[in-house]
């Protein structure tokens, strides 16, 4: 794997518009991962990557996330068989979150809990209702 340093921008208008992947990590170290199938667009997962993480998607094109809760690097489906292969990478306009698209191998899923996204519950009336 290659070094997992990114440059560091402080033109706006660089930032913003231009071509360079300088992506504005938190105090943490850290930037959000939007992951949705990219056949449905459905929404998967919320993640986090480390400029490690980022590197590791990059170069092997397969999307890798720091766990908070752990604190390592983790290789999603390294052990549910749930690989999530990158179609496009995409970062917002100030490049502190992440898009990936990805398609999911395995059963498809993307939940630890057996669901096939993570977003299986629903506010209704304060409470949490599952609708998968």
């Amino acid at each position: 794997m290659t070094d997992a340093a990114f440059p560091t921008l402080t033109d706006k208008p660089a930032l913003e518009r231009g071509t360079v992947l300088a992506p504005r990590f938190d105090a943490s170290g850290l930037v959000a991962c939007v992951t949705t199938d990219a056949a449905t667009g459905e929404v998967l997962m919320l993640g986090w990557m480390n400029a490690e993480a980022l590197r590791a998607t990059l170069d092997t094109g397969v999307v890798h996330y720091f766990s908070r809760s752990r604190n390592e690097l983790w290789k999603k489906g390294e052990t549910s068989g749930q690989i999530q292969t990158v179609v496009e990478l995409r970062v917002d306009c100030d490049q502190d979150a992440v898009w990936a698209r990805v398609n999911v191998g395995g059963d498809g899923g993307a939940c630890h809990t057996g669901f096939r996204s993570c977003f299986y519950r629903v506010v209704e009336e304060g409470a949490l209702v599952e609708r998968p």
